[in-house]
């Protein structure tokens, strides 16, 4: 465990994930095995540390919270057992929690898009996802005839899907107290 380093950040993200962020000593090994890590600005490893060292700025900003796939690659490499997806998971909730401007708008708005369906009708809906991802994105019209031919086919269904019990669906997003809110 690397002392002298208790950053705000890396305290505050253990305090809202439960995670041991502090227990990371550099191997890279998850950075390593990480399948995106082409596409990324800042790989795992570097994102560890960079909680480490309190850089909250760069990283609430960066593309990688936002392209991270949470395969879990990273954390089933970690010697350390950290859940490095996990904390992914926690800085994408810090950035949207915090109102930082991400490096991917487009992927943050789908990300709020998902969870507010999943919020208010229990499950995923294409209908309301869509609907909901469009307004955020301000993309209305990019795949409008991808969205008619999907229609007619029946592939997306004018009214939404419900769950069973969506009352329990939104006692979970209650209980877990803002930890999985928008």
């Amino acid at each position: 465990m690397i002392t002298g380093l208790n950053t705000e950040l890396a305290k505050r993200l253990e305090a809202e994930t439960g995670l041991r962020v502090r227990s990371c000593y550099q191997c890279k090994k998850c950075s390593a095995g990480c399948p995106v890590a082409f596409a990324m600005d800042l790989l795992p490893h570097e994102v560890m540390g960079m909680v480490i060292y309190g850089q909250q700025g760069r990283l609430l900003g960066s593309s990688t919270i936002w392209l991270c796939a949470s395969c879990e690659t990273c954390t089933t490499r970690c010697p350390n057992e950290i859940d490095i997806a996990g904390v992914m998971d926690g800085l994408r909730r810090m950035a949207i929690n915090d109102g930082a401007v991400t490096a991917e708008p487009e992927i943050a708005a789908f990300h709020k898009s998902f969870l507010g369906g999943i919020k208010l009708a229990g499950k995923t809906n294409e209908t309301m996802l869509i609907g909901a991802y469009k307004a955020m994105s301000r993309r209305f019209f990019d795949d409008l005839g991808l969205g008619a031919v999907m229609f007619a086919r029946r592939k997306i269904k004018l009214l939404p899907r419900t769950a069973k019990d969506r009352r329990a669906v939104r006692r979970i997003f209650r209980e877990s107290k803002g930890k999985a809110e928008l």
